[in-house]
């Protein structure tokens, strides 16, 4: 996950917990505002992640709004989202987990910044499955 779409995720996740949380999570939705505009998809999935924050699908959507118009690659966006992602370190215990499945995958490539936890990878496909 990008971490522009990490920080918006996160950020929804803990319940803009602080004041200073807050501040940086509404000064990286408005410069995302003031680059794209107000009607826009990633805005439009900003504000329904908002409203359901719990949500796996409307995550996804983020994530695909942020990688579709590249985001990602705008350093005044990355670096509010890097703000934002300090701020969330900061607070007790640390960044809010998410927990993503994947399931029914071959191979499988990931690029992104901060920490990973990965366990229990169990293959179950049959060896003539991987000579494809």
């Amino acid at each position: 996950m990008d971490p522009i779409t990490s920080a918006i995720v996160l950020g929804v996740a803990g319940n803009l917990a602080t004041d200073a949380i807050k501040a940086a999570y509404t000064s990286l939705k408005e410069a995302l505002i003031a680059k794209y505009g107000v009607q826009n998809k990633l805005i439009d999935a900003v504000n329904e992640l908002e409203s359901d924050r719990e949500s796996k699908s409307r995550r996804g959507v983020v994530e695909e709004q942020v990688e579709k118009i590249q985001a990602y690659k705008d350093p005044e966006l990355v670096k509010l989202a890097q703000e934002l992602l300090d701020k969330l370190q900061e607070q007790p215990g640390g960044v809010p987990s998410i927990t993503q499945n994947v399931s029914n995958v071959k191979f499988a490539a990931t690029s992104a910044t901060g920490n990973a936890t990965i366990s229990q990878i169990n293959d179950n496909a049959p060896a003539e499955d991987w000579k494809k």
